[in-house]
């Protein structure tokens, strides 16, 4: 009787071979648990920086808003019309230059 010569082989690979490379299969498994990590922590950075953008374009936004109300609120004829409640009135005068006679003199004679 014959002894099959495929005893302990299993197409190329036998046992011994399949031992031996035991550490490059484990390498093999970590480098794609590692791809994996990768791929996850990639979308997760994507993801946040997507979610930042739309944060800032909104407080963008709501700066513009409160700028452009804080423009208007603050023109002449709007200030007039918050403080009439007060019973604070516009001076409609021009303002009257005060000039100081004896320093006039002072700064001619020099």
């Amino acid at each position: 009787m014959k002894v099959k010569k495929n005893d302990g082989k299993w197409f190329f690979i036998n046992q011994v071979w399949l031992v031996k490379n035991v550490p490059f299969f484990l390498f093999l498994s970590a480098l794609a648990v590692a791809y994996i990590y990768n791929g996850h922590h990639a979308e997760r950075a994507i993801k946040d920086i997507n979610r930042t953008t739309k944060e800032l374009k909104d407080l963008q936004y709501e700066f513009k808003m409160v700028r452009k109300d804080w423009m208007f609120m603050t023109k002449q004829s709007e200030v007039v019309k918050s403080v009439a409640v007060s019973g604070i009135k516009e001076i409609l005068e021009p303002p009257v230059a005060l000039i100081d006679s004896s320093n006039k003199t002072q700064t001619k004679a020099k």
